[in-house]
């Protein structure tokens, strides 16, 4: 049997009674409690919402409100004007997600294909920030943003101090570089006899090819911009520009739990939403390892 085919239990043991009835378990065991960390807390917040105030401080808590009170998401959703805060999130992980793949497509590509002198040099230092904690990159990102190089710019309370830190992502690049180099040479070298240039490449072979791989890293960029908190806490002081995650935070001291809690499932939601909707696109870019043909 090849390495490939190798799994943790043994085709010899799924074949006798014991086996098939230890894996079963175990892999039921196993779904039954994912199912419960995942569903459990969004069942406690989704219900939570709908509660007064006064249940849903009590203690110890109802597990099914006493009276519900479905109309706590409009009143949220009007009284905190959540939707001018919706649309700065949305201009800010849309910003990212579009910043990301114009800096990081290309590079994973020249690193992959196009294999510049130094090139591996340049992978291992991008590779070398993952071992950092994201903390200590802080100070002199925010000291760039402040004063960006060669423009003398400040991007402070502009989606651009957001959208260009989110490109230097080494993650993405590294995982985007695998994907371009199981791309066969021979696709190429045709398409370079046929007289396209690199970039020509990269839009017209390289990228159809790349589909399930450029989900992953969509999905993974609108995520990390959508929910991200401290930087834009920093960038954007002005209340006005503020995405969801910062808003709800400046606000949760002087707002009802019930309508704090509907904010937060409501901010949620385009995500859940997201995944749903391009879960086969994530399953399939996770997996792919080769391409035939």
């Amino acid at each position: 049997m090849s390495a490939s085919m190798r799994t943790l239990v043994r085709p010899a043991v799924l074949k006798t009674r014991k086996g098939r009835l230890i894996y079963w378990s175990v892999l039921a065991v196993a779904l039954a409690l994912f199912t419960v960390a995942f569903i459990v807390p969004m069942y406690w917040a989704a219900t939570g919402a709908m509660k007064s105030s006064t249940e849903l401080a009590q203690n110890p808590p109802t597990y099914i409100p006493e009276t519900w009170h479905p109309e706590n998401y409009a009143k949220a959703w009007r009284e905190m004007d959540l939707a001018g805060y919706f649309l700065n999130t949305v201009v800010l992980a849309g910003g990212a997600w579009l910043v990301q793949l114009a800096v990081q497509v290309p590079a994973a590509y020249a690193l992959s294909k196009l294999r510049p002198r130094f090139g591996n040099l340049v992978l291992g230092l991008m590779l070398l920030t993952l071992m950092m904690p994201a903390t200590a990159l802080l100070v002199p990102v925010y000291l760039t943003v402040v004063d960006v190089p060669l423009f003398n710019r400040n991007l402070i309370n502009s989606p651009s101090a957001v959208w260009l830190p989110a490109a230097a992502n080494a993650f993405n690049i590294y995982i985007l570089k695998n994907f371009f180099d199981r791309i066969p040479d021979e696709l190429l070298d045709a398409a370079k006899m046929d007289g396209a240039g690199p970039l020509t490449t990269m839009w017209r072979v390289v990228l159809p090819l790349s589909r399930p791989i450029l989900a992953v890293v969509s999905i993974l960029s609108i995520v990390t911009a959508w929910k991200d908190f401290l930087w834009p806490l920093l960038v954007l002081p002005d209340p006005a520009q503020q995405p969801l995650s910062v808003f709800l935070q400046r606000v949760a001291s002087d707002t009802p739990l019930n309508s704090l809690v509907a904010g937060l499932v409501m901010a949620s939601l385009p995500l859940i939403a997201l995944f749903l909707v391009f879960q086969r696109q994530i399953i399939a870019g996770l997996s792919a390892g080769s391409l035939k043909g």
